[in-house]
């Protein structure tokens, strides 16, 4: 009797770090993904805004950078404003042209 509550109980043992592990595993490929997924979006806004070498470096790192969509919801506006002011100053734009860009940068989304 006591080898057999033995081994049910070593069953379910290894079945708890058996799930664990899954659960581990899924978490780390759901994470590898979406920072793949942030990639293959930063990179195509910056080929988009026809950014190249140290421009691009810079948007890439602050869209890097950034959390989460989710987190950000409810600052999209104001993570908007601060990578269009980057942008525009990465650009060493001043007066109107300042003025327009940070009109077409924010009503396109940043």
């Amino acid at each position: 009797m006591r080898a057999s509550s033995w081994l049910v109980t070593m069953g379910a043992i290894l079945g708890v770090a058996l799930g664990e592990a899954a659960a581990a595993q899924t978490a780390a490929t759901t994470h590898g993904n979406s920072q793949q997924e942030k990639m293959k979006t930063c990179n195509a806004d910056a080929t988009t805004k026809g950014l190249k070498g140290d421009e691009r470096q810079t948007y890439m790192k602050t869209c890097l950078s950034k959390e989460g969509s989710t987190a950000k919801k409810g600052n999209s506006q104001q993570e908007k404003m601060k990578t269009c002011n980057a942008d525009a100053t990465t650009k060493g734009l001043k007066g109107a042209e300042r003025q327009t860009f940070m009109k077409s940068c924010l009503s396109a989304g940043g």
